[in-house]
């Protein structure tokens, strides 16, 4: 009997020997539900789950923990991004049915790149403090691939449906099988079969594009016309547990999409405020709603080559998808580019965008005001608004809205799990849930902007430094210091460089040292020169230096430039030009 309780006893040590366990001391941690910061906290994680919490000088810390010091630090439960689409990348290229530039780059190709590009947005996601992403409208293959980065401690949980169901269909996207974001359904039956038909990939929801209007009928009797699809659509989506998000845009297609079970509306009502009983629709039901404030300034935006990015954008992006944002200024189809930046321009286009933007954002005040729930998300991978950098700029027009910054935190957290009714699992800091966590050097509370300074990310259990899950590759600092430039920003424009950067004309002249040497030599060419424009011609890539031949202007003189640039240690350090 004896020998037999060692054994059990040798069992179980061997068992708490393999957990995992990580000790976030000192920290204040934010009650997202109470809207109150609790300091001088002890947050224990064994393996991806929280287990303890508790006043620091209530736990002792092992030995041999991973021990995180918190102190002066604020841990938030881990981001959710509410609605994005993988199989757009946020570039210039993406929306064929929008603006059609396939004679400079195919859809085949961006299809292409949205494949191989998936674990870098899923890294990109992570590093920003999101550690839930919704795929809002994806294809069949998405919905495969994303079995890949299930168990991927770098990878975000992903809820996803398949293609959009919708009685209408932009040309371009049709007949790309597996590819296809859309499934058209012009009648009850179709709807039906749209949904049986997704079932066997397993999605986590259904999605309705809720367009009106595109039969040339008013956008009111198309919006009844279609009415019984869409109710057939989330009939047949309940019946299998699964819960149905809406595209419905105007406050008609909102209302009767809500009335017929509606669970999820994924954008703002833009074309009329709110009045109470739609409000008291919205309440009753418990439908969840995702304002995406920023998605149409992106189109304005880029179409009217008016676009501006932070620096916290200029280096999280993506640097090639915000790059190609740029390039509506030296493609050669003049005549459609200038017709594109003619319309975003024009006084009615924008006095409709001031409008429409108003309308939304009084809606989420009047709506987060009244208890509805509202879940933050971007629309990313639409032209101009970029995979994960563009959260901040939703959170801070969220905030220009008028709503509370603690109802922002929760909409960014709490409200994002419970659309799949998940708040048991995650989206507070509390025992017994998902240790994906973000801790941050400074309080959000105080300072929107301040959900960018991260200190570490922890996701599954597994603890990340920002930098550590996506490096830099030498072609990405070049990348980054030309946007910066065409931004004609000069703090994002010097990051890439080291302090101590060298800069030379070809072979040999040195020309300068030093990073600050390098700012005043090029930030009053930036505050006086506006048309100042690089277009990249060539580059190639050895090793770590990359070689790019240019096109730059200068006011209105155009100048071929070859640049070289040399890395060492993550940093752009000697630079040669070419001229």
């Amino acid at each position: 009997m004896i020998k037999k309780q060692i054994i059990v006893l040798a069992v179980l040590m061997t068992s708490f020997s393999i957990f995992a366990q990580t000790y976030i001391t000192n920290v204040t941690i934010a009650d997202v539900e109470k809207q109150k910061l609790i300091p001088n906290q002890t947050v224990v994680i064994t393996n991806d789950v929280i287990t303890n919490i508790a006043k620091s000088n209530k736990i002792k810390v092992p030995e041999k923990a991973i021990i995180i010091d918190g102190s002066n630090k604020y841990l938030f439960p881990g981001f959710v991004d509410a609605h994005i689409h993988f199989f757009q990348n946020g570039g210039l290229y993406t929306r064929p049915d929008v603006m059609n530039l396939q004679k400079y780059k195919s859809y085949d190709e961006e299809i292409a790149y949205t494949k191989t590009d998936m674990e870098t947005k899923l890294r990109r996601y992570l590093q920003n403090g999101i550690t839930t992403v919704v795929d809002v409208g994806a294809n069949y293959h998405f919905l495969n691939q994303r079995k890949d980065f299930t168990d991927k401690a770098f990878s975000p949980s992903i809820f996803i449906t398949g293609p959009l169901l919708t009685t209408y269909e932009p040309e371009v996207y049709e007949n790309l099988g597996i590819n296809e974001p859309f499934t058209l359904t012009k009648t009850i039956e179709d709807g039906i079969h749209g949904v049986k038909e997704q079932l066997q990939y397993s999605p986590d929801f259904i999605k309705i594009w809720y367009i009106a209007g595109a039969d040339g009928l008013s956008v009111e009797e198309s919006a009844h016309k279609n009415l019984p699809i869409i109710k057939a659509i989330i009939e047949e989506a309940h019946k299998n547990n699964l819960k149905v998000a809406v595209h419905a845009t105007e406050r008609i297609t909102a209302q009767l999409a809500v009335e017929n079970g509606a669970d999820f509306l994924v954008h703002s009502v833009d074309d009329e405020i709110l009045k109470d009983d739609f409000v008291q629709l919205m309440k009753r039901n418990k439908t969840i709603i995702c304002p995406t404030l920023i998605v149409n300034n992106g189109y304005f935006n880029t179409f009217g080559q008016n676009i501006k990015m932070s620096n916290h954008e200029l280096q999280k992006a993506d640097p090639y998808q915000l790059g190609s944002l740029l390039d509506l200024k030296h493609l050669s189809d003049t005549t459609l580019v200038q017709n594109y930046k003619n319309y975003a321009n024009a006084e009615k286009s924008i006095n409709d965008l001031k409008k429409l933007n108003a309308i939304s954002m009084e809606n989420l005040k009047i709506l987060s005001d009244a208890g509805v729930l509202i879940a933050t998300g971007t629309d990313a991978g639409n032209i101009g608004t970029l995979h994960a950098s563009s959260y901040l700029a939703e959170l801070k027009a969220m905030q220009k809205s008028g709503m509370n910054t603690w109802k922002i935190m929760q909409a960014s957290t709490i409200n994002g799990a419970k659309i799949f009714n998940k708040e048991a699992e995650f989206g507070t800091v509390s025992i017994g849930k998902k240790a994906n966590l973000v801790l941050l050097d400074a309080n959000p509370i105080d300072d929107i902007e301040n959900v960018s300074k991260i200190n570490v990310v922890i996701n599954k259990g597994k603890v990340f430094k920002p930098n550590e899950l996506l490096k830099d590759t030498p072609v990405d600092l070049a990348q980054r210091q030309l946007n910066a430039y065409n931004f004609r920003n000069i703090d994002a424009f010097l990051e890439p460089y080291a302090e101590d950067v060298a800069v030379y004309m070809y072979p040999d002249k040195l020309l300068y040292t030093g990073k600050e040497t390098m700012r005043k030599q090029y930030a009053s060419m930036f505050d006086n020169m506006p048309n100042l424009h690089c277009e990249l011609k060539e580059r190639i890539v050895q090793g770590n230096i990359v070689i790019d031949k240019e096109l730059v202007q200068f006011g209105e003189e155009m100048l071929e430039a070859v640049a070289i640039y040399h890395i060492e240690n993550n940093k752009i350090k000697k630079v040669y030009f070419i001229q």
